[in-house]
Order: structure tokens, then C-alpha cells, then sequence
């Protein structure tokens, strides 16, 4: 299977990138880097896929195994080289869960199925960066 993404030049420092759910997204720079800050940044970008891929697995899990889990998030920090070209060198992705019942041996199986199975954009991080993953349960 291909993805085809088309992005066109705004002018200035900004861009506008298709998606195959057919929604559209804007790049720019920021007023530093000489744009106008109106649209994501590309290496944020990619922390939010990572995040999002990992966090649809997930979901998905969590329904197939009928877990109790009032609030879910990623939080995803990563770690910039200072040389060009910067690239994320080391990711920690922490994932939190919240409920007055929660089952951490299985959550922890769904973090480790899309960790270690399911996860392509993981998969892909893997090949340049060091990745810690933290599972964080808040009992409420």
C-alpha cells in the first residue's frame, strides 16, 4: 500500500498538506524561523503521530477488552540534537490513565501490544531514537 500526500506552498514559510481522511493541515514556521507561526511544526508533527498511532491502538484495546478507563493521554517528550540536521535522538512517552477501576496488568498489555506489535510510527522511532515508555496509573 502507498500514501500520497500533496503539499503546496502558501507563500512565505507556510504550507498545506493533504491527509487521506481528507482533511487538511498547515505548516508553518515559527516568527523565529521567519514564518508567521499559523500552522504546525513538522518535528512536532511527528510526536503527535507517534502519540496518535500508538494512542489508537490503544483505544482500540481497551474496547476489545472491555476495560474500565475514565480518562486516557499521551504525553510524548523528546529530546532535540543540536547539530544539524536536528533530528529526536531520545523519546519519552508516557502513557496515563485515570478511573477509579483500572486494571494496570492489562493495561499494561495494551501498551506492550502496540509498543512492541502494532505501532508502525513506533517502529519507525525506533530506528533514531532511544524510547523509554512509562505507564503512569491515577486511581480515582
Amino acid at each position: 500500500m502507498t500514501n500520497h500526500i500533496s503539499t503546496k506552498w502558501l507563500g512565505g514559510m507556510a504550507f498545506e498538506s493533504n491527509n487521506p481522511s481528507g482533511l487538511n493541515l498547515k505548516i508553518d514556521a515559527s516568527p523565529d524561523d521567519g514564518g508567521n507561526g499559523e500552522g504546525f511544526r513538522p518535528k512536532a508533527l511527528m510526536l503527535s503521530a507517534l502519540a496518535g498511532c500508538s494512542g489508537l491502538d490503544i483505544a482500540s484495546l481497551i474496547k476489545k477488552m472491555k476495560l474500565e478507563v475514565d480518562e486516557f493521554h499521551i504525553e510524548t517528550i523528546a529530546n532535540l540534537t543540536d547539530e544539524h540536521p536536528k533530528y529526536y535522538d531520545a523519546v519519552v512517552i508516557e502513557y496515563h490513565f485515570h478511573g477509579s477501576n483500572l486494571n494496570e496488568t492489562k493495561l499494561q498489555k495494551t501498551i506492550d501490544l502496540s509498543v512492541e506489535k502494532y505501532c508502525g510510527v513506533m517502529e519507525m522511532f525506533r530506528r533514531f531514537a532511544e524510547l523509554e515508555i512509562k505507564p503512569v496509573f491515577h486511581h480515582t
